[in-house]
């Protein structure tokens, strides 16, 4: 498990005092020995749409930004502060793939671990189209349809793998 003490903070963000490494909760965390603010370091939330074909392929997108870029993955995003876990999937999706969709149940729920300095845990969710045109835009360069048991290479996230593993395993069960 990776350390919770922040890099990213070395003084309080209420009264500007040096931060100090504390134990508490059996981690080291940044805490203000002045006025008590104690830094709890936690990943983001991150969503992902799984949308399927007729044919059981699912929609992948290339990515065009960021550090994977030219690499696969499920279409993507953050939840904003304040937003909805399902509203930020239809908006993330709606924004990188130019399809509306309505939510669904949960496909899956993963820790990612892949970048050290930014941590998230991901939530997939199922959605059914409800409207709109395919097409790539935001961080996506290029949308298409691939068999989960085949997706192209390079994928961007390692959880993705284990979605796509999930995938083909519930369709194998089905034929």
């Amino acid at each position: 498990m990776p350390k919770s003490v922040s890099p990213d903070y070395q003084y309080c963000p209420r009264c500007a005092k040096p931060l100090t490494p504390t134990t508490r909760g059996g981690l080291p965390r940044p805490t203000c020995t002045s006025c008590g603010f104690v830094h709890f370091r936690n990943p983001a939330v991150g969503v992902a749409v799984v949308l399927l074909d007729d044919a059981g392929r699912i929609l992948l997108g290339r990515r065009s930004a960021g550090g994977n870029l030219g690499q696969w993955c499920i279409p993507c995003g953050y939840v904003e502060w304040g937003e909805d876990i399902r509203a930020a999937a239809r908006r993330e999706f709606l924004e990188e793939t130019g399809i509306d969709v309505a939510i669904g149940e949960v496909c899956a729920v993963h820790s990612n671990f892949h970048n050290p300095t930014s941590l998230t845990v991901g939530v997939w969710f199922y959605a059914e189209q409800t409207g709109g045109k395919l097409r790539a835009s935001d961080d996506l360069d290029h949308v298409a349809w691939f068999p989960p048991d085949a997706p192209p290479e390079p994928l961007a996230f390692p959880t993705d793998r284990l979605v796509l593993a999930d995938l083909s395993r519930i369709s194998a069960k089905r034929r």
